[in-house]
């Protein structure tokens, strides 16, 4: 038995331990193998929980949708406004917005008689810049995959030997992480960041990121496909389809996707 079926072992037992749970489940990587795990180790006493707000894409939470029906999970999907806290898009809008996100699941547990809800960190994230970790830390939310100990590759790798759709999906964070902080950010803008980060994914560049600076769409896409994504305007027209989406200027940052590079300093 190799290290990794160790640790996933490891897991079923951590999960088990719970006897019941709510899982913060957003249909991404990690949630999706987090919420398979636990109905292997829970069966019906499990619960998806979803949040469904203007800024979570609405393909993804289809995407989520469609996944929980396909393991005959229960999906709770918790319909939520756009928080008045984050309409500025503060510097700390992660913590915020966990904080705000799962006092929910909390509120739902607690109303389906269920003393856990796990959300899935893993070992890599503890040393990236997430704010919203504190949150989670705050409220006393569980996540199995740092107690057993998993890293990201290793969720991929398990993910794909399960063979879940999800496996070898890019990592994707909310639409706040497209806009400028402390800027205030509008529902319309949202739809257009959606809409054209939706075009491109179409168009073959599956990890991507529009940043939205007001009449310009900052299209940041893998360094090494920046040669394909001239070819691809030609083909696809993006200039013309992303100024129809109510953009002045489209641009291609030559430096690359960047995570987080909307924090960065000039």
């Amino acid at each position: 038995m190799d290290e990794l079926t160790l640790k996933y072992n490891r897991l079923l037992e951590i999960l088990a331990e719970t006897g019941g749970a709510v899982v913060a489940f957003s249909g991404g990587v990690d949630s999706s193998l987090l919420l398979f795990a636990a109905r292997h180790a829970l069966g019906d006493k499990v619960i998806a929980a979803s949040i469904a707000t203007p800024y979570v894409p609405q393909w993804e939470q289809g995407e989520a949708k469609e996944f929980a029906q396909k393991l005959g999970v229960e999906q709770v999907r918790l319909e939520m406004e756009f928080p008045a806290e984050l309409r500025t898009n503060p510097q700390e809008h992660c913590y915020t917005c966990k904080k705000i996100l799962f006092t929910k699941l909390l509120e739902l547990a607690k109303q389906r008689n269920v003393e856990h809800v796990l959300e899935g960190t893993n070992i890599d994230d503890l040393s990236d810049y997430r704010p919203g970790i504190k949150a989670l830390r705050e409220l006393e939310i569980r996540s199995p995959f740092v107690e057993a100990g998993l890293t990201k590759a290793e969720i991929r790798e398990l993910s794909r030997r399960f063979d879940l759709p999800t496996w070898d999906k890019p990592s994707f964070a909310c639409l706040l992480s497209r806009m400028p902080v402390d800027t205030e950010v509008t529902d319309e803008a949202l739809r257009q960041v959606e809409k054209a980060e939706v075009f491109l994914m179409k168009a073959g560049f599956l990890a991507v990121r529009v940043r939205h600076h007001g009449e310009i769409a900052r299209i940041e896409i893998p360094a090494e496909q920046l040669q394909d994504f001239i070819k691809a305007n030609e083909t696809y027209d993006v200039n013309h389809t992303l100024k129809g989406f109510g953009y002045k200027y489209v641009t291609l940052d030559l430096g690359g996707y960047q995570m987080g590079s909307l924090n960065m300093k000039a």
